[in-house]
């Protein structure tokens, strides 16, 4: 459970719960962790904060395409969109969330969808039009690495989101689209969003007690 009350489910069929996907092959999920959240920056040091994602996305083998300070129904959060090879397969997942911090718990909605039988396309049309040195480019949150972070997915303009109308069904516009249209209908309850705020991984983090969700708390919404 989670201190989400309301969600647009539209399209969705629930396999657990917590876990929906559509017949596309999306995968939607909502988390709740009643720990320090383990940012490595507050919300209001964009830079520190993407550059701190970056080193773990890269760390982890992928990369962080975009890492964006925003809110979600009135609450600080930060959207990310990452990247991840597949490790069974050639291709990549992408994977689209957003994290919401309070100083002692947060909450995490996130969806994902993998590259099909097909993989590279979108990648390869878009370096062909662009060529090779403008398609790559210096990674804006990782301190001037040329391509990304060591270890990490190359950071390049094909992830942008000016080509999604070119390649619709690519998972990443799909994932990207889906964040979009998810975002403005979730709501969260009352007291989560009393709780204080993130101050960063080196300020005092107040604990305040969280009572766990009660039944009920998630209401799926179907009108929008």
């Amino acid at each position: 459970m989670t201190p989400i009350t309301s969600l647009d489910l539209t399209g969705f069929t629930e396999r657990e719960p917590g876990v929906w996907t559509d017949e596309a092959g999306l995968v939607l999920s909502v988390h709740f962790f009643p720990l320090i959240p383990d940012l490595p920056a507050a919300l209001h040091e964009p830079q520190r904060l993407g550059a701190g994602l970056a080193q773990l996305v890269a760390g982890a083998g992928g990369g962080l395409i975009e890492a964006v300070a925003g809110s979600v129904d009135g609450v600080p959060a930060v959207r990310q969109l990452v990247k991840m090879p597949l490790g069974s397969r050639p291709g990549q997942a992408f994977l689209g969330s957003w994290t919401v911090p309070r100083a002692g718990s947060s909450t995490v909605v996130k969806v994902q969808a993998a590259e099909g039988a097909t993989t590279g396309m979108r990648e390869a049309m878009i370096m062909a039009q662009v060529g090779p040195a403008e398609y790559f480019r210096p990674h804006p949150y990782a301190d001037g690495q040329p391509a990304g972070q060591p270890g990490g997915l190359p950071y390049h303009v094909g992830d942008h989101e000016e080509w999604d109308a070119r390649f619709p069904d690519h998972p990443l516009t799909v994932v990207r689209a889906a964040l979009q249209r998810i975002t403005p209908t979730i709501t969260f309850d009352d007291r989560f969003k009393a709780l204080p705020p993130f101050g960063g991984p080196g300020a005092p983090q107040s604990l305040p007690h969280l009572p766990p969700p009660r039944r009920g708390w998630f209401r799926r919404r179907k009108d929008a």
